[in-house]
């Protein structure tokens, strides 16, 4: 289902050649449908029935459900539609069972919600929050009801989280529900965690919905009595999917006593099936589970929610980060019963200072994302943490092991070459060319198998079968089992000469055989994680990269190292000649990687966005030079440890495009407008987005139209046609006040240039930031090139746009500084 949080898309497989489509397509011919001559009232479809003639229709199915489960037969009504087979396990034995006669059994919408859920305020602070008081109440009333936690808690946390923008709010609901969860009902947190997250497995599962927008819009029709009109104006009304779904149970005026309360597993267990579902009649059974769960949600806020989850676009403002932050936190007050290790006491944490209470939470909280950033499952990481809680053994338990993909470390950008030599002054580094390829993760066992993942942590073994055969011939004879990483570059193997990116992407994605495959590649290791079952991101990069090169083998123009030199601050000319052979061998630029662990006395890790780093590299330097961090400070040496999941300046990219005046961004393209003479013909000018992490939205930050070719503008029309998936109606979650012609699915990401950044009454983008009033814009922007190798969950944020606005100010103000005084002043 296309989203602002999708994944990159993927090749479909040939077994499934039909296309998803985004739910608001399904709305673009509405109106001609309307046009339409209706049905005559005595006809019994979905879309004329009224409330009640609804619920007999559907109380006649339940019944035929309940006679075939009984081992009865039954015809069915002539009226009815195909039975819905129950998708969801449900042990519940306490209900009585309904009767078998004609009175139907109806109420009202509102009373049908779980009140006892939806009151608890998950939204005080943890130091507060009586979580076993709560637990003790659920428990008695999930009791009644087959014992499980209900769908209800779950909505009321996003209900909760979705009313407020701040982060400190939205990490106690979290909190707050997931203690209530590991006391009432620790078997639920699981699966709440995956629903929380907007997913049901670790990406390189490749375990996805694959639901078009035709199967919600059916379900929405046949199951709350609309037709399409009534949709299409809802949508048109609302623009989120969740939003119709609340509207559309809000106006449904009854509905049946029949369906049981949907559990927290239950959804996820529905999801999973949605997934699983392959092959021929599938999209039927896919239907059905939607129709299923839309049917089980009591209130008009469960409907929301659950519409929102199938489309994987909560909107609730929490992501990767946060729900890590928050079972951290939320494992230190609690644990289940039974559980034997401890846990800090409420009061005792009341009782802290707040900086004391600060070093104890982010001390859990460097545990559990420094476990997830080498192990990122959570069918792994909660498991442990209901057993042992949060604790140093969960990086043993849930640590690098061959076959998951550990989340790779970044670089840090830099403006230039001088930037970058300021920046590691007095110290050893390496630079390396930085090819213009796909980095690849390859791992293998000790019986031989072998993976590949991407960056994203997808799984390639399928697109690279060339490369899973070389294994055998590179691995040295001490080697049994190891993860490396490296660049994946496509290579004329009769020359060697490296081919650009756009080559590599014709490489077909599923199904390769070696035998046909006409995009060859060379694979340029460049650094060794694990080797016969040890982890080796503590050790320093010299370390590593020794070990790489003398336990490999070089397999020209297929297996090699990645081109670099050593030096030193002071070799600036060794290091700019790089720099050019690098470009001119149609390369991005360089890496420059720390080589050593040496301390240097002043030395402030910082993070890209200019936030100095603390966590795993504090504790990864005590224990690599053997001293103790001082309480309250954060400088440290720059390391050359491998930092799953983090950017740092220990890393350094340099590449050519930073060379020139200004920085580049990658932006979303969202909207844009006929074009007006010559560009009639085309979207001219585009209007184009950062992301907010926090929120989840797309924030308008300029419009563009210089940069693009007639041969891309043509292209450009033809993707985002009227009437396409493409194209959809106005979003809520792109926040801009203007009205352009046209709306684009957001999907891609542009690389701009830019002369500098301005405030801008006009558009949203870091609004609140920098300005209360005002947003930040770009002057002068200019299209580079499609980011094909990004999704647009990496593209730029609002928050990396701000800092370059507050270097962009500071640059200006010490410039202004140094401007010399005008004799004039000077004599007065």
């Amino acid at each position: 289902m296309s989203t602002p949080t999708k994944k990159r898309k993927r090749e479909a497989p040939e077994s499934s050649p039909q296309q998803n489509r985004s739910i608001a397509s399904f709305f673009q011919n509405a109106a001609a449908k309307a046009e339409q001559p209706s049905i005559p009232p005595s006809e019994d479809t979905e879309q004329t029935l009224s409330d009640e003639a609804l619920a007999r229709k559907l109380q006649a199915e339940w019944n035929q459900e309940d006679d075939t489960a009984s081992g009865l037969e039954a015809d069915p009504p002539s009226n009815a539609p195909a039975t819905v087979p129950p998708t969801i396990p449900d042990d519940d034995t306490s209900r009585p069972e309904p009767k078998k006669n004609n009175t139907l059994s109806l109420q009202s919408s509102t009373g049908a919600e779980d009140t006892v859920s939806l009151a608890v305020p998950f939204d005080q602070s943890p130091l507060t929050f009586d979580s076993r008081k709560y637990a003790e109440e659920l428990k008695s009333h999930w009791a009644t009801e087959g014992g499980d936690a209900s769908y209800a808690l779950l909505t009321r946390a996003f209900v909760l989280a979705n009313a407020t923008s701040s982060r400190i709010r939205i990490v106690d609901t979290l909190v707050n529900f997931l203690r209530v969860l590991i006391e009432g009902d620790p078997s639920s947190v699981l699966p709440a965690v995956w629903l929380a997250t907007n997913s049901i497995s670790p990406p390189y599962d490749e375990l996805e919905l694959g639901l078009g927008g035709s199967s919600i819009s059916k379900a929405l029709k046949k199951i709350y009595g609309l037709n399409s009109q009534g949709l299409k104006a809802l949508y048109d009304k609302y623009g989120d999917a969740g939003d119709v779904a609340f509207e559309a149970k809000k106006k449904q005026s009854f509905t049946l006593v029949k369906p049981k309360p949907l559990k927290i597993k239950g959804a996820y267990q529905s999801l999973v099936k949605i997934a699983a579902s392959k092959g021929s009649g599938s999209q039927e059974a896919k239907q059905r589970i939607v129709e299923k769960l839309l049917q089980d949600a009591r209130g008009a806020e469960e409907s929301r929610y659950i519409v929102r989850t199938l489309v994987q676009n909560l909107r609730i403002g929490a992501v990767k980060t946060t729900m890590l932050i928050a079972l951290a936190r939320a494992f230190l007050y609690s644990k289940p019963d039974g559980a034997e290790h401890s846990v800090h006491s409420q009061q005792g944490l009341a009782r802290l200072k707040k900086e004391d209470l600060a070093e104890t939470y982010s001390g859990a909280e460097e545990i559990v994302k420094a476990s997830y950033a080498r192990h990122p499952n959570y069918n792994d990481l909660v498991p442990c943490l209901l057993e042992i809680g949060v604790a140093e053994e969960i990086l043993l338990r849930c640590g690098l092991q061959v076959h998951v993909p550990l989340r790779p470390m970044l670089g840090s950008i830099t403006r230039d070459l001088s930037d970058m030599l300021t920046k590691l002054q007095g110290r050893d580094f390496s630079c390396e060319f930085k090819y213009d390829g796909q980095r690849a993760q390859v791992h293998c066992d000790e019986s031989g198998n072998v993976s590949i993942f991407s960056r994203h942590l997808e799984s390639m073994t399928e697109k690279y079968p060339d490369l899973v055969s070389l294994v055998p011939q590179i691995r040295g004879e001490s080697v049994s089992s190891f993860i490396l990483e490296g660049e994946v570059v496509a290579v004329d193997q009769d020359t060697g000469d490296l081919q650009a990116f756009q080559v590599l992407t014709n490489r077909a994605k599923k199904n390769v055989e070696i035998g046909t495959i006409k995009v060859n590649v060379c694979l340029f290791a460049f650094d060794l994680m694990y080797m016969n079952g040890e982890p080796l991101l503590d050790r320093s990069f010299r370390e590593r990269r020794e070990l790489l090169r003398s336990l490999f083998m070089e397999i020209p123009n297929r297996f090699t190292w990645v081109k670099s030199i050593d030096a030193t601050s002071g070799d600036s000319e060794t290091v700019l000649e790089f720099f050019k052979s690098a470009t001119n061998a149609k390369c991005e630029g360089i890496m420059v990687k720390v080589l050593d662990n040496l301390p240097k006395d002043g030395d402030i890790e910082t993070s890209a966005d200019g936030a100095k780093e603390s966590g795993p590299q504090i504790q990864a330097s005590s224990r690599t030079n053997g001293t103790k961090p001082t309480k309250g400070t954060r400088r440290k040496a720059l390391l050359a440890t491998y930092e799953p999941d983090k950017r740092l300046d220990s890393w350094l990219k340099v590449k050519k495009d930073y060379s020139a005046s200004s920085e580049t961004l990658d932006l979303v393209p969202v909207a844009g407008w006929h074009g007006q003479g010559r560009k009639a013909k085309w979207w001219s000018p585009i209007l184009l987005a950062v992301r907010n992490p926090e929120t989840g939205t797309f924030e308008a930050v300029t419009k563009c139209m210089s940069g693009f070719t007639d041969k891309f503008y043509q292209a450009n029309r033809d993707k985002y046609t009227e009437g396409s998936a493409n194209v959809i109606s106005r979003p809520s979650y792109v926040e801009y006040a203007g009205e352009p012609d046209i709306w684009f699915e957001p999907q891609e990401v542009w690389e701009m240039a830019f002369a500098d950044i301005t405030l801008s009454p006009t558009y949203t983008a870091a609004i609140g930031l920098v300005s209360d009033e005002r947003g930040l814009s770009l002057r002068f922007p200019r299209f580079l090139r499609v980011r094909e190798d990004k999704s647009i969950d990496e593209a730029t944020t609002s928050d990396y746009l701000a800092h370059l606005w507050r270097k962009q100010s500071e640059k200006a103000r010490l410039e202004e500084a140094e401007q010399p005084v005008p004799e004039e002043i000077m004599e007065e």
